[in-house]
């Protein structure tokens, strides 16, 4: 396994991590049997950095990982998140206040079943809370041993400078991906500037790149059925642009889900991508691309492809779309 390091706080964490949503929340086909086989192939593997948010499958992802941090916890890096209070109203609503901070750390530690969570992620920016106030909060949380470290997810640059002002971040961590560059403009230059950890998730854009996904057949329960890039004309799109992606995997000797990581992993040694997969065969896969050097060749034929193929629409829509960094 390589290695790369946490933002500031010197921890050395394997340069590829598992995001364990997908075994619990969002997508079709749930079984903890597979999951569970996946989350030890992972340690097998070196994949010790796990990450998980107490909105997954309304805890039951945290529950999950808890079966395998009886035996491994000192094996094991967690990531859990907290800020996402689903009402009958809105499934997406947010709530990062010190009162509710409070009961969700708690809650999380209990899930997990462990004394200390090792990286504690504000899940979005609460609009109606000043961000330095949901982090002063978290702040205490370092200081009472409860929590090792503090990130956020999906904050703006803005956000982050003002965040940081109040206490270290760790990391940040937001979608990025060949069909998902936002970040690339501001955000990563200020993680670099600050030397905070920049933790992509979605680094596939939710399966798209793999070409293992027809849009035009998810289940009513998978959540990327509700995305724009999953259905209609950007569907159309984006299956010719997986179609010309495989031809340029196949011709390095790779596969698509292989070649995608390894463009992330090489913007820098400062990205820790975290695939999400609930499958071992994916898992291997995904590790092997830890091992796939991209020329300049490599990076210009990626570039030619996206460019035939720009129409690939936002990553969210509704009210997701309007708690994304912008």
């Amino acid at each position: 396994m390589q290695y790369r390091t946490l933002g500031h706080t010197g921890v050395k964490l394997p340069a590829m991590g598992l995001g364990c949503m997908g075994m619990s929340h969002a997508y079709e086909g749930r079984d903890d049997e597979e999951s569970l086989a996946t989350l030890e192939r992972a340690i097998e593997l070196g994949v010790t950095f796990w990450d998980t948010a107490d909105f997954y499958g309304n805890g039951e992802n945290e529950r999950l990982l808890a079966g395998m941090l009886r035996h491994r916890r000192h094996d094991l890096f967690i990531a859990t998140k907290f800020g996402f209070k689903p009402t009958p109203e809105n499934p997406f609503s947010v709530d990062a206040s010190p009162a509710h901070m409070r009961i969700a750390v708690e809650a999380s530690l209990r899930r997990l079943g462990i004394e200390t969570i090792d990286l504690y992620y504000a899940h979005r920016v609460d609009p109606q809370i000043p961000v330095e106030e949901t982090v002063g909060a978290m702040r205490e949380l370092v200081k009472e041993g409860k929590v090792r470290y503090l990130g956020l997810s999906e904050a703006s640059a803005e956000a982050l400078r003002r965040a940081y002002a109040v206490h270290p971040i760790a990391a940040l961590q937001s979608e990025y991906s060949l069909l998902t560059r936002d970040v690339e403009k501001e955000i990563l230059p200020l993680c670099r500037k600050l030397s905070i950890a920049f933790i992509p998730f979605s680094p596939l854009s939710r399966g798209l790149l793999t070409r293992t996904v027809d849009g035009a057949r998810l289940g009513d329960r998978d959540f990327r059925k509700t995305l724009p890039r999953f259905s209609g004309r950007h569907w159309e799109n984006n299956r010719q642009l997986a179609d010309a992606f495989a031809e340029l995997a196949l011709a390095k000797g790779c596969t698509p889900a292989q070649l995608g990581l390894a463009w992330v992993l090489a913007q820098g040694d400062d990205i820790i991508p975290i695939p999400g997969t609930r499958k071992r065969k994916h898992l291997e896969e995904n590790v092997a691309a830890l091992d796939v050097a991209l020329t300049e060749k490599d990076f210009s034929a990626i570039e030619a492809v996206l460019a035939r193929f720009p129409d690939i629409g936002p990553r969210y829509g509704g009210t997701m779309a309007k708690l994304a960094a912008k």
